[in-house]
């Protein structure tokens, strides 16, 4: 019986405690505060891109024709010169034989006019020769001579041939030669465009047939950064980016080139930025997004406070510096922050900041020191004032 009578007034007691302290917090509005910090901040830029391989070759076909058979598909590791496909070659064969007869049919051709050659300059040097005894008249000579000229010219016309004959035999054997497609260079194939039976046309332009990405262990990331922001990216900058498809991962890179060829879409500008990346891993693949994070200079020991600090305003424009009556004097409109004054009420500080890593802003003019709680926001109604340090949210800015 004792022992529920302690309880009994244990709770009595804590009832009321409680009571009290909620009517007493209740009384005056809470504020969600953050302390002024020390540490390191990175200048950076923000960007988005795809990632590529370093070296992509489109493979494709000089001449048209059914796809006979394929040796690689997707992933495949090909060596150069490896065969990766073969486009029916009937049709060039045949044109191949065709041209070989042309060839000899020219041949033939030019030894028969070697043979008139030899004949009608036999003829015309016998004929000049009897002249001057009066036997052929002269006549005779000059009909001779006619018909050995036109017989030297037939030699060559068929000398002309039989070089055409050789060129068009050499067109069809490469033509026939290019029905075996190989590859230019070593690598993986990444896409395969045909099938087996399917037609490739070449007529007006070469068609894809596969995409060989030449080394996967060496990715780069083609960037879109703002013009605004372009003016800071240099060659050999550190870059750390993200994937959809490691959350939680990081990854690190180096700018490799800033390209100076402006990308309008919808009147807005960007540039591309180059980002050379290690793949060792085979962790990243062609045509990922990444959300890049190029460090341009970093600011150590410094004294920073958070943006949410910067970019509350309190509720009551009263409070703010110039919002007073007619007749008050106005406070200058500038960077401010807000701490708790004496009665309780934010209680606006004039400051001058650097640079921001998107989480933090270094703080360079104020009378702001390590320490010093900042108002960040309003608590809610009946809930009690919150001091902490950093704000929720990931940067570069680290104590």
């Amino acid at each position: 019986m004792k022992k529920l009578l302690i309880g009994v007034v244990l709770a009595a007691v804590l009832a009321g405690a409680a009571y009290l302290y909620l009517k007493k917090d209740n009384g005056a509005p809470g504020y969600r505060t953050a302390k002024v910090e020390r540490g390191n901040i990175v200048d950076i830029i923000t960007a988005t891109g795809n990632i590529n391989a370093v070296t992509t070759v489109s493979v494709g076909s000089q001449i048209s024709g059914t796809i006979r058979k394929l040796f690689v598909d997707y992933n495949s590791r090909v060596r150069k010169n490896e065969v990766i496909a073969q486009i029916d070659p009937q049709l060039l064969e045949a044109a191949v034989t065709q041209a070989q007869g042309s060839l000899e049919n020219a041949k033939a051709s030019l030894e028969k006019a070697k043979v008139t050659v030899t004949d009608t300059e036999r003829t015309y040097r016998r004929n000049r020769e009897l002249l001057p005894n009066g036997f052929v008249a002269q006549s005779d000579v000059d009909t001779a001579q006619t018909a050995y000229d036109q017989a030297v010219a037939a030699q060559k016309s068929a000398e002309a041939g039989v070089t055409q004959a050789i060129g068009a035999l050499k067109v069809a054997k490469t033509n026939l030669a290019y029905a075996t497609i190989r590859s230019p260079v070593e690598g993986t194939v990444i896409s395969r465009n045909v099938d087996v039976g399917q037609t490739v046309a070449a007529s007006f332009q070469t068609p894809t047939l596969f995409s060989i990405a030449q080394d996967l262990t060496k990715m780069q990331i083609d960037t879109n950064v703002d013009e605004s922001d372009i003016g800071r990216a240099v060659k050999g900058q550190t870059v750390i980016f993200t994937v959809d498809a490691w959350p939680g991962k990081t990854f690190k890179g180096v700018v490799s080139q800033v390209r100076n060829a402006p990308i309008i879409t919808q009147n807005v500008v960007t540039y591309d930025v180059v980002v050379l990346v290690d793949n060792r891993e085979l962790m990243l693949k062609p045509g990922m997004t990444a959300n890049v994070t190029i460090e341009v200079k970093k600011f150590e020991n410094v004294l920073k406070i958070p943006n949410a600090a910067i970019r509350y305003r309190p509720a009551d424009k009263s409070k703010e510096p110039g919002g007073g009556t007619q007749g008050k004097k106005k406070e200058p409109l500038g960077q401010r922050v807000y701490i708790i004054g004496k009665d309780g009420k934010p209680q606006a500080v004039s400051i001058k900041t650097g640079v921001s890593d998107g989480v933090y802003t270094e703080l360079t003019e104020g009378p702001l020191k390590e320490g010093d709680p900042l108002v960040t926001g309003d608590a809610p109604k009946g809930g009690s004032t919150r001091s902490g340090g950093s704000p929720p949210g990931m940067g570069f800015g680290g104590r």
